[in-house]
């Protein structure tokens, strides 16, 4: 494929992965999920496709996904229209399940061959939400999740760390109340503003 290629269907052919996948327990093939383009106003910069995303080609096509419309305070359409919302993991393919079920980290491999790229191509937004810790590394530099989401004030309202809307951090959620208290009223109020 060339350089004159568009970003988004070079990575779309991406198979850099492919023996890695093939030797995980889901023993899946590559299947990136491209979901942006440029001009979009809001980057949600996420860890990598779940399950589910991978056999939809839909990013956070789950309870995750869920959840996360229901932070931001919008709905199915504009979440996933993409002029106005650009999805852009650290890992554009599910990376599979390790022995015990859990979810193996993004390859590095991939963000550092497609990331910067990436962002280039949806060019500057509004509103960065980092989800979790392999995006908030990578954007502010090693750091602990509970302190960054914490500390939102200082980088909002253009930026914001948030945990995964996972169900796993159901228990996260009930021990930090400020986070509904106070992060998500100014998320939303942020996104909000983005949008209009």
């Amino acid at each position: 494929m060339s350089d004159t290629t568009p970003i988004p269907d070079r990575i779309a052919a991406c198979r850099l992965c492919a023996d890695r996948f093939a030797a995980t327990e889901t023993a899946h093939a590559p299947a990136p999920v491209v979901w942006f383009r440029p001009g979009a106003r809001v980057i949600v910069a996420s860890q990598a496709p779940g399950m589910r995303a991978h056999n939809s080609g839909k990013p956070f096509d789950d309870p995750s996904g869920v959840r996360l419309r229901e932070w931001m305070g919008v709905n199915d359409e504009t979440f996933w229209n993409r002029d106005k919302v650009a999805i852009v993991p650290m890992g554009f393919c599910f990376p599979g399940y390790d022995r015990a079920g859990g979810d193996i980290p993004p390859p590095r491999l991939c963000a550092a061959t497609w990331r910067e790229a990436a962002l280039a191509h949806v060019g500057p937004v509004r509103v960065t939400l980092l989800i979790g810790g392999y995006a908030q590394d990578w954007h502010l530099g090693r750091g602990r999740v509970t302190d960054r989401v914490r500390d939102w004030e200082s980088l909002a309202p253009g930026i914001f760390c948030l945990p995964h809307p996972s169900w796993r951090n159901t228990a996260w959620l009930k021990k930090h109340p400020w986070f509904a208290t106070d992060t998500l009223p100014a998320l939303r109020a942020a996104i909000r503003e983005a949008l209009t």
